[in-house]
């Protein structure tokens, strides 16, 4: 472009500028579409998803495997090898009520593994700088360095002072009878325990299926043992107690295996029989959290005072909706656009900001940082009479420049308006008349024949005209260089 051509000028518009890619910098051919991500794939806790989000167990499963094998193979052989014998010799029903108890046994078995045990959400990182700040302020501190050893809130449950402690991890104050599980890393709503053979943690929304499994697969151990006893019995009796081992070489397997489990799987369900009768956890009992001996008014604010009402509540009561949402999807962060600060435009925005900006923004910005340039030479123009020198394409210069606050930019009286519909070339019109000027000093700037007379308005008159036509190419240079950083 020539150094004083308006023509050039004349044919950039400022439609040129792209308003539909990402940034200035950035071409819209490199664009690629980003696959929405559910909120399992990038779940914090230490926990295995599958079928899309519908599983989810924790991350140490070969225990679990292990239970589910010992399950299958000892009822497998149960119902090949004694069943076909027993419902001949002694009644059809056996098979019938070992296949109920065994479907019933995998049933709540895959319920317990496979579902949500009540994982409380993290907070956000918004939310833990809000809970930060209440802490401190609850404190007494307001150095980010100290921070009090203990954290907990005392809250009344029916009459008894229950106390929340806070989660390092999570951070959150946990709710009462929650608890945070080492092996899977999640804050868990009314933690019992974390079950390795079932493999996952037990909580308020799996607890009533695990021990409904442990419940039923006792019935089923000890039916199996017991049935197994007696096939050997009968066969020992037509043969003989060898040979009938030699015969059903299977139930001697079977009767092995239920026997070394069924002390551990009664004594279990035994166990949470009375922790449900009472309303207690596992958790609160091995600490021993309501017992008599931490004081004679220590008690389980949690029971009904009732052995009935307090094993409905337990079995029978509505189960809470998962609080995780692990199958929806994550929305992505949506920056909050932020106010110009004196003007200025701040380039490289996201994305989400380019994509909804238009082209009368664009015209805006270009307003900003035009008005930005110029304000360090409108402030320090003198205020003239009322008799000023008029320049073509000019507006009047008379009243003195107000000075600019923070924010919104207040455009200068000299600014021409940019969203009007005159071209950048009525802007420029002195930069034709003077190409090739040399700006001198005012003591090497030769006097024009009426400043020998000794008029100091004359020469002030002439030096504001100086000012003016540098202001006016650097309006041109700033209108330039912006064209120029859109087409990159």
């Amino acid at each position: 472009m020539p150094p004083g051509g308006g023509g050039p000028m004349t044919d950039c518009e400022y439609s040129q500028i792209s308003t539909h890619s990402s940034s200035p910098m950035e071409s819209p051919h490199k664009k690629r579409k980003i696959a929405a991500r559910r909120k399992w794939e990038v779940f914090p806790g230490r926990n295995k998803f599958f079928c899309n989000g519908r599983i989810m167990m924790a991350r140490q499963t070969g225990v679990f495997y292990l239970t589910l094998v010992l399950i299958l193979v000892t009822s497998g052989l149960f119902f090949a090898f004694d069943c076909p014998y027993l419902a001949l010799k002694i009644t059809p029903a056996i098979p019938v009520v070992g296949g109920i108890l065994f479907f019933f046994v995998i049933g709540t078995l895959l319920r317990t593994s496979f579902s949500d045990p009540g994982v409380l959400p993290r907070a956000t990182p918004d939310e833990a700088a809000d809970l930060e700040r209440q802490i401190d302020i609850a404190n007494g501190s307001s150095s980010g360095g100290y921070r009090p050893p203990p954290r907990t809130k005392e809250v009344i449950i029916n009459g008894q002072t229950v106390k929340l402690k806070y989660c390092f991890t999570c951070k959150i104050f946990r709710p009462p009878r929650a608890s945070h599980c080492s092996l899977c890393d999640n804050c868990v709503e009314r933690f019992d325990h974390h079950c390795p053979w079932v493999g996952n943690c037990v909580g308020q929304r799996n607890y009533r299926f695990f021990y409904m499994f442990i419940l039923s697969l006792s019935f089923l151990t000890v039916f199996i043992f017991a049935f197994v006893i007696t096939h050997v019995t009968l066969r020992s009796q037509q043969t003989g107690i060898l040979n009938a081992l030699k015969d059903s070489p299977a139930s001697v397997l079977e009767a092995v295996v239920c026997f070394f489990s069924v002390w551990s799987i009664v004594g279990l369900s035994g166990f949470h029989t009375y922790l449900i009768s009472s309303n207690q956890t596992t958790n609160e009992d091995i600490k021993g959290s309501w017992s008599n001996k931490r004081g004679k008014e220590n008690y389980n604010p949690y029971s009904y005072g009732n052995i009935f009402t307090n094993c409905c509540a337990a079995l029978c009561g509505p189960i809470s909706p998962s609080l995780i949402d692990r199958r929806g999807f994550v929305q992505p962060d949506t920056p909050q656009p932020a106010a110009p600060s004196n003007g200025i435009t701040m380039y490289g925005a996201t994305q989400s900001q380019s994509n909804m900006c238009d082209q009368d923004q664009c015209i805006q910005s270009t307003k900003f940082v035009l008005q930005a340039a110029a304000t360090p030479l409108l402030q320090s123009e003198p205020s003239l009479t009322s008799d000023e020198l008029h320049l073509p394409g000019k507006a009047s210069l008379g009243t003195p420049c107000t000075s600019l606050t923070l924010g919104q930019p207040t455009p200068p009286s000299s600014m021409p308006n940019l969203s009007s519909e005159a071209t950048l070339a009525d802007m420029l019109p002195l930069k034709e008349e003077l190409v090739g000027h040399q700006f001198l000093t005012p003591e090497e700037a030769p006097s024009p024949p009426r400043m020998l007379a000794g008029s100091p308005l004359a020469h002030s008159r002439t030096m504001h005209s100086l000012g003016l036509v540098s202001q006016d190419s650097l309006h041109e240079d700033s209108v330039r260089g912006l064209v120029k950083l859109s087409s990159v």
